[in-house]
């Protein structure tokens, strides 16, 4: 054999394995997701770029003074279980742990339209990959999830990776920090409108900065996120049934000891309004 055939045969080896992996990383059998060629957790969706944030010393936002914290380090007043129990999750030196099979917890207030603030920290000691590694989400009314994930070299489908709107947007691009290292996001929510009629008049969208790096930008949901294991909400594409604008924040138990800390929401308020 030559060296030039060689050379070819190691690219093209290279090649169908990188496409092996891709596939290999999600889905190709699920629904497809409207107003896009690919499907449900493709893992032939191009992966989103890296893009290493800008360093940061201490906490990264403290509320402002129009500000409802949801925590502080101290207690978990503001929250409850998603099954409406007491939240069980831990408090240590200042900052919440999701507990394992615990279950997720939600706010006990609601809110429309705001601006969401938390700070998030990876399990130190890398455990698992892909959906398996640091996996917990924010998710808004139980219905529209922005996902967190240990995304620092950990491939996975890109529309599961941390920023992504779960099942439906990867990230403009992956902005994660290492395992260990605090983490911020900031959400900007608008929530769905219906008429008198129940027509949708308005899709609920959202903008996501993370770690200071803007990751979606007022992108609409298409309907309810549900698309744990790569099997859908059969009406993905709908939304399922209106609901008030005011929703409840949840912070998902998937299993994995993601920490939380400085969480803060503020109404977007209108223009021109003293």
């Amino acid at each position: 054999m030559t060296i030039r055939r060689f050379i070819i045969l190691c690219v093209a080896t290279l090649t169908a394995v990188k496409i092996f992996a891709q596939q290999n990383l999600g889905y190709t059998n699920t629904p497809m997701i409207p107003d896009t060629p690919w499907h449900v957790h493709d893992g032939t969706r191009p992966q989103p770029r890296i893009v290493t944030p800008g360093a940061t010393f201490s906490l990264l936002a403290l509320a402002p003074s129009d500000a409802t914290v949801l925590f502080d380090g101290k207690d978990l007043s503001q929250w409850q279980s998603s099954s409406n129990g007491p939240a069980k999750w831990k408090i240590k030196n200042e900052f919440l742990e999701v507990v394992p099979y615990a279950g997720g917890i939600r706010t006990t207030n609601k809110f429309a339209d705001f601006q969401l603030h938390l700070e998030f920290a990876e399990p130190a000691e890398v455990k698992g990959s892909g959906q398996g590694r640091g996996n917990s989400g924010v998710l808004i009314n139980g219905i529209y999830e922005v996902q967190i994930l240990d995304s620092y070299h950990n491939p996975t489908y890109p529309d599961g990776q941390a920023g992504a709107l779960y099942g439906q947007s990867p990230p403009l691009v992956n902005a994660s920090k290492p395992p260990g290292e605090w983490q911020s996001y900031d959400l900007i929510f608008e929530s769905p409108r219906w008429d008198v009629n129940t027509n949708l008049v308005k899709k609920a969208s959202v903008t996501v900065i993370h770690n200071g790096i803007a990751v979606q930008n007022r992108r609409k949901f298409f309907g309810s996120t549900d698309g744990i294991g790569g099997v859908p909400h059969k009406s993905l594409g709908a939304y399922l049934k209106p609901h008030p604008p005011e929703v409840f924040i949840e912070l998902q138990d998937h299993h994995n000891p993601v920490r939380f800390r400085n969480i803060w929401i503020r109404a977007l308020g209108e223009y021109d309004q003293t």
